[in-house]
C-alpha cells in the first residue's frame, strides 16, 4: 500500500526526465551537429560559405600543429593520471591512517582548490612563476641557487610541465573525495584482520585497498582523461599555448583557428577531431582497463 502511494506516475517520471534530456540535446547534441555541418565548408564567419566536402578533414590529417597539440593533451593525461589520481590515492591512505588527527580539516583543505575557478588558478600560478616577484624564483634565491632563476613560462622545455602543475594541484582534492568514499566503504574488519596478521601499511594498500577500490579508480581515470583532453582555461591564462606552440593543446588550437584566424569551417573540423579522438581514447582506455581487470580475475 505504501509503495503504491509513494510511487510516482509514469507521466511524472517522463516530465522530470524531459527537462535534462532537452537541455542535453540543446547544449551538447545540437552544437555537435552544427559543428559537423560547418566542418564541410570553407567559412570565415561571414554570410558566404563554400562547400569543400572532406577538404578540411584532409587538411587536419596533415596539420602538424594539430597533432602536436594532440600530443600535448596526451602528455597532460599521463602526467595528471599520475599526479592527480596517484597522489590522491596516497593522500587518502595517509589521512585515513589512525595516526592522523583532524581528518575533516585535511579533507576540506584538500578539496578547497577544486572550488576555485580555473582562471583564478591560472593567475595564481602565473604569479608563482613570475620572474621578478614569483615564489619559485624567490625560493631558488633563498637557497643560494640564483643561477637557476629563470623566466619559467618562456622556457619551451619546461612550459608543458609547468602548466600541468596547476591542473594537478586543483584536482587532487576532487579525486580524493571520490577515493575517500571508496576506501570508507571497505569493512574495517578486513583491515583489522590484516593488521593482526602483521601486514604493513604498504601491503594493506596494495593487497586490500587497491583491489577493492579498483572500479572507482577506473572511474577516476576516465574522468581524468575526459577532463584533460579538453584542457583550455589554465593554459590560455598562463602561456596562451606558448612560447611558440610549446604548450598548445587541442582546445586552444581550435579557439585560435576559429576566432583569431577567423577560419570557422576549419575550427569546426578541429572541434570534431577533438571529439572523435577524445572518445576513442576514453573507450580505448576503458577496454584496456577491463581487459586487465579480467586478466587479473582469471576470466
Amino acid at each position: 500500500m505504501l509503495n503504491t502511494m509513494i510511487r510516482p506516475k509514469k507521466s511524472t517520471i517522463f516530465l522530470l526526465l524531459l527537462v535534462p534530456v532537452a537541455w542535453y540535446i540543446f547544449s551538447v547534441f545540437i552544437p555537435l551537429v552544427v559543428a559537423v555541418f560547418y566542418s564541410f565548408f570553407e567559412w570565415k564567419g561571414g554570410p558566404a560559405k563554400t562547400f569543400i566536402g572532406w577538404g578540411n578533414y584532409i587538411s587536419m590529417i596533415h596539420d602538424k600543429l594539430f597533432w602536436q597539440a594532440f600530443g600535448h593533451n596526451i602528455y597532460l593525461v599521463v602526467v595528471c593520471i599520475i599526479g592527480q589520481i596517484g597522489l590522491a590515492f596516497v593522500f587518502v591512505l595517509m589521512i585515513m591512517s589512525r595516526f592522523v588527527k583532524l581528518k575533516g580539516i585535511h579533507r576540506t583543505l584538500a578539496f578547497f582548490p577544486s572550488t576555485i575557478s580555473a582562471i583564478a588558478i591560472g593567475f595564481i600560478w602565473s604569479m608563482i612563476y613570475n620572474y621578478r616577484y614569483g615564489l619559485l624564483n624567490w625560493f631558488l634565491k633563498a637557497i643560494g641557487r640564483s643561477d637557476l632563476v629563470s623566466v619559467w613560462l618562456n622556457e619551451p622545455k619546461f612550459a608543458l610541465i609547468l602548466v600541468s602543475l596547476p591542473l594537478i594541484w586543483q584536482f587532487i582534492g576532487y579525486y580524493m573525495v571520490i577515493l575517500f568514499s571508496a576506501v570508507a566503504a571497505i569493512p574495517q574488519e578486513i583491515f583489522e584482520s590484516a593488521e593482526l596478521d602483521g601486514a604493513s601499511g604498504f601491503q594493506r594498500a596494495v593487497h586490500i585497498v587497491l583491489p577493492l577500490t579498483k572500479n572507482m579508480i577506473f572511474v577516476c581515470i576516465t574522468l581524468c582523461i575526459a577532463g584533460n583532453m579538453k584542457a583550455f582555461d589554465h593554459i590560455y591564462i598562463m602561456t596562451n599555448g606558448g612560447p611558440g606552440t610549446a604548450s598548445n593543446v587541442m582546445a586552444l588550437y581550435a579557439y585560435t583557428v576559429s576566432f583569431r584566424q577567423s577560419n570557422m569551417g576549419y575550427g569546426s573540423t578541429v572541434s570534431i577531431g577533438i571529439f572523435v579522438l577524445s572518445l576513442a581514447i576514453i573507450l580505448g582506455s576503458r577496454a584496456l582497463l577491463n581487459y586487465f581487470s579480467k586478466e587479473e580475475a582469471g576470466l
